[in-house]
């Protein structure tokens, strides 16, 4: 049996522990705000609490990418902040421990945050993205089975008068079917079938209902005209059936690995260079973001050495400047390269490597106790946030 030494095993467990609740805390907020956009939708669709879990749980992956990369760097910052704080690095250092022995518990969190990442970005995303949108138009698809009531002309979707005989709220199946299309004032339609079923396409993200066997009669220009079918498909309004929220096609950053990689080789066919550009800004995104787990918890040992001392929360200010540092090289990164005047691969590794430079020339710093040059930065810091020792 391996024994793990005792400052590994409590270096990785308050890691852990102050990474996990920065994740959970940033995955509620982020989720809280994604309740606000949608509350047109849940109030629209009548969503029960049990619905909502759900659908926060399917939107969960796609935040998860970009959180656990901060929630790592966090949990590092702010582990070996409070040890500065609290003299236990100064202590460990008279002890002739230098910072090497200190790095396998960071690095192991590290590992294992960017194998999460790399799971998520490369099945669960699709997963959540694919289950959201089947959950959504499903919702939308019972709503409008409900709202079809036998024996009543029914006129809350708009352009549409539907009158079916019989409905079944559970299997959307209707009989005798009624329905006045005038969403175009200039062409009126009347639709007349035996048969119908409210159907649903989550691919597509439309609800629509299919019509057998009957007939349209069309007035246009003073002239009728018939025609007979055997299907017919008859598109609803998403966007009001959802209460304005739109469900657009599938965009590249909710697709699966799988599926990026056959648009890549089916030479992105009939696409615009716009969106092949964006498919292959996410190829890159999908490892860049867990490669940013280990660039970005390495970045933050060396940071949190410079500003030992600092409070908690002020400490908190500092690392989240530096990630948003990082957030802003990526996303400009990225609004370029989707214009096309940067590289995809550039746009998305060239903060990884900013980053690991950085990260590589503060290790050799503290390895080295060459603090010097990192004094004038601390104190314009301190200073900044108007906290004492900046007149030292």
């Amino acid at each position: 049996m391996i024994r793990v030494p005792l400052l590994q095993r409590e270096l990785f467990k308050e890691m852990g522990l102050i990474a996990s609740i920065c994740l959970g805390g940033f995955l509620c907020l982020i989720l809280l705000g994604r309740l606000l956009q949608l509350r047109d939708l849940f109030m629209a669709q009548g969503v029960t609490f049990f619905d909502l879990v759900k659908l926060f749980t399917y939107l969960s992956p796609f935040f998860l990418i970009m959180l656990i990369p901060v929630s790592c760097m966090l949990g590092l910052f702010l582990t070996f902040l409070r040890m500065g704080a609290d003299r236990e690095l100064i202590s460990l250092r008279a002890g002739g421990v230098s910072i090497w022995p200190l790095l396998p518990a960071p690095m192991l969190l590290c590992l294992l945050c960017s194998a999460l990442t790399v799971w998520i970005s490369l099945s669960g995303i699709s997963w959540g993205m694919d289950n959201f949108r089947q959950t959504v138009v499903e919702l939308a698809r019972h709503k409008t089975s409900v709202n079809v009531q036998p024996g009543v002309f029914n006129t809350s979707f708009p352009g549409l008068t539907v009158y079916a005989r019989q409905a079944d709220p559970g299997s959307g199946a209707l009989l005798d079917v009624f329905v006045l299309d005038s969403s175009r004032s200039k062409a009126r339609a009347t639709i007349v079938a035996p048969v119908g079923q409210i159907d649903s396409d989550p691919d597509l993200g439309q609800v629509f209902v299919r019509l057998k066997d009957g007939h349209v009669y069309r007035e246009e220009g003073g002239e009728l005209s018939v025609i007979s079918f055997e299907s017919y498909i008859l598109s609803l309004d998403m966007t009001r059936l959802l209460g304005g929220f739109e469900l657009s096609d599938k965009a590249p950053k909710e697709m699966s690995w799988k599926d990026l990689l056959a648009l890549k080789g089916a030479g992105f066919k009939d696409r615009s260079e716009n969106f092949q550009r964006r498919v292959d800004i996410e190829l890159h995104k999908r490892f860049s973001l867990p490669a940013a787990c280990i660039v970005l918890g390495f970045f933050a040992l060396p940071l949190a050495f410079f500003f030992q001392g600092m409070k908690r929360q002020f400490g908190l200010i500092v690392c989240l400047g530096a990630f948003f540092l990082y957030y802003v090289l990526l996303s400009g990164g990225m609004s370029l390269a989707e214009s096309g005047v940067l590289a995809p691969a550039l746009a998305l590794w060239l903060p990884n490597f900013i980053f690991l430079l950085a990260a590589a020339v503060g290790m050799w710093l503290v390895a080295t106790e060459k603090e010097v040059n990192f004094r004038m930065l601390r104190f314009w810091v301190l200073r900044t946030l108007g906290l004492k020792g900046a007149d030292a």
